[in-house]
């Protein structure tokens, strides 16, 4: 198998060397070239064959959203893959690119750089490696799998609530679940999008342009309110106990908090049989046992189909355990939702 050719575009030197270095090391990548610019990006496209793109989002003339765009414009399906600062302005236009088809991102080091090029390297390797996979797979259809134990499709106990997870990929579908669902829903939806501290906010923020309910992170010991949106905090696992918000730093699950599976099982336990739970795109398995725990509570459970899937990780575990009442294209989860909530707890 060829080695996987990366472009590192960025106009910091030092960060081109860096992230180019790191990557030379690993068998199976090879780094083809490097730009400072969106402008040479292009033009090295031209000339190199390339497989990822790793793409700084601030750049003097054009920025990684236009770059984004003339890549759609032109045609070009290559997967990029966002590196972002924490500044404010920075995670606006990480958000943006995402929802522009960047198939993911990962903060750029700073401070301490050797130590987080040491803590990042993994990571941004299974990205490229999940990118180019995704590149050269070919997508097919999974017909529904209901449990033996599954209610009736249509048939369900009042909802209570709704927790939706999400990895790579899941900005772009929260951001069109959410503009599907414009109207209020009359109980709290709970979201674990795997992201870092300091871009949750901003996530949170954007959905909450979009949605007549309001969008937020979660805080510690709040109280449960129906018609608002709950997002877990990056750094922060978030758990549902005796009706308000628990915020912990315990270790990461499946090597990552906020774990979908801390807040899906604590939902369940809750909520009983009145929780929906959603497991869309996303690298790893989070979440599975969460949909177990609400099918063992007599919830409802959905998982997204790899047909709309950016990666078809998440989504594939929860529906091998066996526990899915359906499988949906992201494109029809939005009217699902309102069918099940059945004009019971709806106001448009």
């Amino acid at each position: 198998m060829d080695d996987i050719r990366v472009i590192v575009v960025d106009d910091s030197f030092l960060m081109r060397r860096i992230i180019s270095d790191m990557l030379n090391e690993v068998e199976g990548i090879t780094v083809a070239a490097t730009a400072k610019d969106g402008n040479e990006l292009l033009y090295l496209l031209g000339k190199e064959k390339i497989d990822v793109i790793t793409l700084d989002v601030e750049m003097p003339g054009m920025n990684g959203i236009e770059v984004l765009k003339v890549l759609k414009e032109r045609k070009i399906n290559i997967p990029v893959i966002i590196l972002s600062s924490l500044s404010k302005n920075s995670t606006e236009l990480t958000l943006r690119s995402l929802e522009e088809g960047a198939f993911d991102f990962i903060p750029k080091p700073s401070g301490e750089i050797s130590l987080d090029i040491i803590r990042l390297k993994d990571q941004l390797i299974e990205i490229i490696y999940n990118a180019y996979g995704r590149k050269n797979v070919k997508m097919i259809n999974i017909p529904p799998r209901p449990s033996s134990t599954s209610p009736l499709l249509g048939e369900v106990s009042l909802p209570k609530a709704i927790a939706i997870a999400a990895s790579t990929g899941g900005p772009k579908a929260y951001s069109y679940l959410f503009s599907e669902l414009n109207f209020y829903i009359d109980i709290p939806i709970f979201l674990v999008q795997h992201m870092p501290k300091g871009f949750t906010k901003t996530f949170a923020e954007r959905l909450n342009n979009l949605s007549p309910m309001v969008v937020k992170e979660g805080e510690q010991e709040e109280l449960i309110r129906s018609g608002t949106v709950y997002v877990a905090p990056g750094g922060y696992h978030m758990e549902v106990l005796n009706g308000r918000i628990h915020l912990n730093e315990d270790a990461p699950l499946w090597g990552v908090r906020p774990a979908a599976d801390r807040l899906i099982k604590s939902a369940a336990e809750y909520y009983k049989d009145g929780l929906i739970s959603i497991v869309l795109t996303g690298m790893g398995r989070d979440g599975a046992e969460g949909i177990r725990m609400t099918k063992a509570f007599g919830g409802y459970t959905i998982s997204e189909a790899e047909s709309s899937s950016t990666i078809y990780g998440m989504s594939k575990a929860a529906y091998e355990t066996g526990c899915v009442d359906e499988v949906l294209s992201l494109y029809s989860i939005p009217k699902r939702i309102e069918e099940l909530l059945g004009g019971r707890n709806i106001w448009k």
